[in-house]
């Protein structure tokens, strides 16, 4: 069972299954202000909670959560709440926090919508060349859960690529792959932080290099 409609669960329609309930709705927009947005959120994932009590239950949060810069948001107040109220309400849960998702459609101000939109309408914009960011293809997403599916864990699991990619590589590849110069400004401005991930992350992407990576994740979802 899936609730939602967004990048996240698309990508999970292939493993559905009535033994599980993945919780792929929600807040999108890290930038969200608007508490009933969040008290929406919050009431929607109660309700599955105690109408499919009996399902193993995924949920799905963000590594921004382990983000210093970002530790007094909203948003990040509001995931981390959300992954404190189903510890506490689930006795059969996983909790995944990820990257930035890589997928055809979704949001238009995830971080590769931004930049291949920016360079498709010859607009200018901005690269901040201290940050760094983690990348996740969707298809990864559900092939890496599709093997969690069995097995109760009650836990957190931190899963992306574990590479942190500079923008400006996210640009020149996608400026490969379109064929097309992007006009950008570097600012020396920007945030990094390091993420621990588990062993079943390190197992799951070992032996894809960096670039071939980023390089795929383009030319797949472009």
């Amino acid at each position: 069972m899936i609730i939602g409609n967004g990048l996240i669960a698309k990508s999970l329609q292939n493993i559905d299954s009535d033994e599980v309930l993945f919780f792929a709705s929600g807040v999108s927009n890290s930038l969200e202000t608007k508490d009933a947005e969040f008290q929406r959120e919050l009431a929607l994932l109660q309700n599955a909670l105690t109408s499919y009590p009996h399902l193993r239950f995924f949920y799905f949060s963000t590594l921004s959560i382990l983000d210093q810069s970002k530790k007094e948001s909203q948003y990040v107040h509001h995931k981390k709440a959300m992954e404190e109220y189903i510890v506490n309400h689930s006795d059969n849960y996983l909790i995944i926090r990820i990257g930035n998702l890589i997928g055809k459609g979704g949001n238009p101000n995830t971080l590769f919508n931004f930049f291949k939109n920016k360079i498709l309408q010859n607009d200018s914009f901005e690269i901040h060349t201290e940050a760094r960011r983690l990348i996740l293809g969707m298809e990864d997403l559900s092939s890496f859960i599709g093997g969690l599916q069995s097995k109760k864990q009650n836990k957190i699991l931190n899963f992306s690529y574990p590479y942190y990619y500079k923008p400006k590589d996210i640009v020149s590849a996608l400026e490969a792959e379109i064929g097309k110069k992007s006009s950008y400004k570097e600012i020396s401005d920007g945030d990094f932080y390091t993420v621990e991930f588990c062993e079943e992350t390190a197992d799951y992407f070992r032996g894809k290099e960096p670039n071939d990576y980023l390089t795929e994740l383009v030319k797949k979802y472009l």
